[in-house]
């Protein structure tokens, strides 16, 4: 029997792969029009400015881990035990193909390696368990465009969100727990310990036109709270990583900081939009939040580690796989489609939404 051949197309952010990376990575990032939301003229000027300010911290960051980011080779590490996970299905052949936004492997070298494996369907997978413009739409986008630059037509599915699916949910909640435990032997008897769930921020403008994204990390902590089950938690979200001087959605995790300081109080931070170890958590979390927190006073700081290729996690992505092939068009992780309010209009679900509408009025008119 010829097996029908799946492709996996994960896509990640990227990170620089040794010190002269840094600044075009930068570059890739801030300029582009997802994330530096000015007009298109304005914008590769700008977006090299704010790159060349942010080089130095940012190499200074990356030499903590070694002068080059982890998250290419831990995608493709979850790729392999994620193509190994779903190796026993009958009737499909799969392989994942790794997509990094804002450095290699980029979307038009993807396209290429994609298309010179001839699939039959391809399953697009982000690996940001919430949908943002930011993120997943960027990602989407520009794969878009290097598919259609390398003629690569074959019925795709874009899986766009899973941000409170229950395998992940449970995943996620069986790290936290242990974690949890870790962190109560090593307190004082009496030491309240409260969790911060961190994610990266995104300015408030973008979520009031329409963006989802903060209501989607909410879905995901109280899936994770719903499944550890444990009396009387002390629990918050946070947003990490502010750029740029707008006005950030919060309150930031400086902030929580500040207040388990006050409330005394130890803390465990889980970084709920991070499903690889990269400079998020690595540097910022594990080495600058937690010296503010000794500087404040924190009595106690602890993290849950990120997902990587936990076994519990990969089976939540293949069953995530399993569930999406076929569709081909845009959809949630979750039966009955849609899950966003109607006011988070940049939901895929409300474009496609959108587009359906027109199209009729046109077939009418």
């Amino acid at each position: 029997m010829t097996k029908r051949r799946i492709a996996i197309v994960l896509f990640n952010l990227g990170g620089p792969d040794r010190p002269e990376s840094v600044r075009p990575f930068l570059v890739n990032l801030f300029t582009d029009p997802a994330i530096l939301r000015v007009p298109s003229f304005v914008r590769p000027w700008l977006g090299r400015i704010i790159a060349w300010r942010r080089t130095r911290p940012a190499m200074e960051n990356y030499a903590i881990l070694g002068g080059r980011s982890p998250l290419l080779e831990l995608t493709e590490e979850q790729g392999r035990s994620l193509d190994a996970a779903l190796a026993d299905d009958p009737g499909v052949e799969v392989r994942s193909f790794v997509c990094m936004r804002y450095w290699h492997p980029m979307s038009d070298a993807a396209a290429r390696a994609v298309k010179d494996w001839a699939p039959d369907e391809i399953l697009l997978l982000p690996l940001y368990p919430q949908y943002s413009t930011t993120t997943t739409g960027s990602s989407v986008a520009a794969w878009d465009e290097a598919r259609r630059k390398a003629g690569l037509s074959v019925p795709t599915t874009t899986l766009c969100c899973w941000h409170s699916d229950g395998g992940f949910a449970e995943a996620t909640a069986a790290l936290v727990r242990d974690a949890y435990a870790k962190a109560r032997a090593e307190l004082p008897a009496g030491t309240p310990l409260r969790i911060l769930f961190s994610a990266h921020g995104l300015p408030e403008s973008i979520v009031t036109a329409g963006d989802p994204y903060q209501w989607q990390v909410e879905r995901s902590v109280a899936a994770v709270v719903e499944r550890l089950d444990i009396e009387g938690l002390d629990h918050t979200v946070c947003y990490q990583s502010r750029v740029t001087p707008q006005k950030w959605i919060g309150p930031s995790t400086e902030e929580e900081l500040e207040r388990a300081a006050y409330d005394k109080v130890a803390l465990l931070v889980c970084p709920i939009a991070f499903v690889s170890e990269h400079s998020e958590t690595l540097v910022e979390l594990d080495v600058e939040y937690r010296e503010v927190a000794e500087k404040l006073g924190v009595p106690g700081y602890f993290r849950v580690p990120a997902q990587n290729s936990d076994p519990a996690f990969i089976g939540a992505l293949a069953a995530l796989v399993r569930g999406a092939l076929g569709s081909g068009r845009a959809l949630c992780s979750f039966a009955g489609g849609r899950q966003c309010p109607k006011q988070h209009g940049d939901c895929p679900h409300a474009r496609l939404a959108a587009d359906d509408r027109r199209a009729r009025v046109k077939e009418v008119a």
